[in-house]
């Protein structure tokens, strides 16, 4: 009997379990990561429907009603995801009001809307005579280059920015959340 080879089968069943314990665990962290990339994705999308429902809501009052502009106040109550946005219209002006690009070219309504499912959007809504930089910034001769043209004839036209962000947790919550996400959509006209 030779006694050199005892213990070899141990020794094999050894590395075996130690190379598939190895395996398992490299599998196991894999698919811990994909658990929690596909968890932070989901929530990403949650952002990017709050920030799209918020511009949506924004464009259908303005379109609809011009509801952002500053003109005589309509007597409609603006509702979003069955959420009234303000009970009185953000202008208050008696009667139909014009752009003075001279003295005045923005107008800037922001408003916030909790949506049903949790979620939140702020909205920022600006109209000004003239062009819009990225910025918000309005430019009553036009933009050229991205940049406010310093004179030349003042345009008529009436130009809306709608910057909407949005959040997977509620509007109370963005502050202090330390799991929040925030997602941006701009719409210009």
């Amino acid at each position: 009997m030779n006694t050199t080879q005892r213990g070899f089968t141990l020794l094999i069943a050894a590395l075996v379990a130690s190379v598939v314990l190895s395996l398992a665990s490299a599998i196991f962290s894999i698919a811990q990561k994909q658990v929690t990339l596909a968890s932070l994705s989901q929530q990403s999308q949650y952002a990017f429907y709050a920030a799209d429902t918020g511009a949506e809501c924004a464009l259908y009052w303005d379109v609809r009603d011009a509801y952002f502009a500053p003109v005589t106040p309509t007597t409609v109550t603006p509702l979003c995801d069955g959420t009234t946005l303000f009970s009185a219209p953000p202008y208050t002006i008696a009667s139909p009001a014009t752009y003075a690009p001279s003295s005045n070219p923005e107008y800037t309504t922001t408003f916030s809307l909790q949506l049903k499912n949790g979620d939140c959007a702020t909205v920022s809504v600006i109209k000004c005579q003239g062009g819009l930089l990225d910025s918000g910034v309005c430019c009553p001769y036009g933009v050229t280059n991205g940049v406010c043209n310093s004179s030349g004839t003042t345009m008529t036209t009436i130009s809306t920015q709608i910057r909407s962000n949005g959040f997977n947790v509620a509007c109370s919550s963005v502050a202090t959340s330390q799991t929040v996400l925030q997602r941006s959509v701009e719409l210009n006209y």
